[in-house]
């Protein structure tokens, strides 16, 4: 994915013309195609992303979960990836995303092409998914447009994902997009069972309108709603949609020679989400000054 396309698109929530950034967290486009050493999160929980752009895999003996698909070429890499780790591409049944912006979901065509996965999408999102970031709904494309995919089953909040003893709660956390979802799943690793947390994101964009937003009404309510959800969930391994929300390369160089497991981080979860909702409170503050 270019540059020019990705500054060419617009959010589907009336972001400006002058939109030429994204959240700290996604400014460097060139690490998004960048390779990562995948690697174990905890149990059968690992991720297969690239260095800017997580992808998760959930194995499991009745075949395997992938979060994210990512850019439209990123599927070498992420297949790559996972056989690195010993597993099968093809036994990949199940394909989730974050949200529907295009770097985390453009892939998933060439993705559903390879493995003849089911795609499962939350409500809120699946019009922008299925429409390739054009929605009926919305005025303009999110980001960048991508293919078209159709989705096989629309989730609701609280919805639960299963295969192979494996089980995902799919979370609404809008705001970033209206059907943002943040990944909840337990896994064992010696003998315990830890819980992981996969925020979807929490993040207000460089020309988010949160005040009298025409084509996202309810969205500063819809933040609001996400930070009360995130700090309600119980929490172990802490987990998101890019690695730098958690710090992933940080913790993965602790991996070897690690006593404690590194991405066990309750801590670093809180800091990071109230560092986002106060990122949030001021800048609508800043935003209902300047309609005054």
């Amino acid at each position: 994915m270019t540059r020019s396309l990705f500054l060419s698109g617009m959010l589907a929530l009336g972001l400006s013309a002058t939109v030429l950034s994204s959240t700290a967290s996604a400014q460097n486009t060139a690490e998004w195609s960048e390779p990562f050493p995948p690697h174990k999160v905890a149990g059968n929980l690992y991720y297969v992303g690239s260095k800017g752009l997580a992808t998760y895999l959930i194995t499991t003996p009745e075949g395997h979960i992938l979060i994210n698909s990512n850019l439209e070429d990123s599927l070498p890499l992420i297949q790559k990836s996972v056989e690195q780790l010993g597993f099968k591409f093809s036994d990949v049944k199940i394909l989730l995303i974050s949200h529907a912006h295009w770097d985390h979901c453009a892939g998933s065509a060439a993705i559903l092409k390879a493995t003849g996965a089911k795609y499962m999408v939350m409500e809120q999102d699946q019009d922008t998914v299925e429409s390739g970031g054009k929605p009926k709904s919305r005025l303009k494309p999110a980001y960048a447009t991508f293919p078209t995919t159709k989705v096989d089953r629309v989730l609701k909040d609280g919805d639960e994902v299963k295969l192979g003893g494996s089980t995902l709660v799919a979370h609404l956390t809008p705001g970033h997009t209206p059907g943002c979802t943040t990944w909840t799943l337990q896994v064992e690793e010696n003998g315990k069972k830890l819980d992981a947390v996969i925020i979807g994101s929490p993040n207000v964009n460089p020309g988010y309108i949160l005040v009298n937003n025409k084509d996202y009404p309810g969205i500063a309510t819809d933040y609001e709603k996400t930070f009360r959800v995130l700090k309600s969930l119980p929490v172990d391994l802490f987990l998101g949609a890019h690695g730098s929300y958690y710090d992933m390369e940080s913790k993965v160089k602790n991996l070897e020679g690690a006593t404690t497991n590194p991405f066990i981080d309750k801590e670093g979860y809180k800091r990071y989400v109230e560092d986002r909702e106060q990122a949030f409170l001021k800048e609508l503050e800043k935003q209902k000054s300047a309609k005054n």
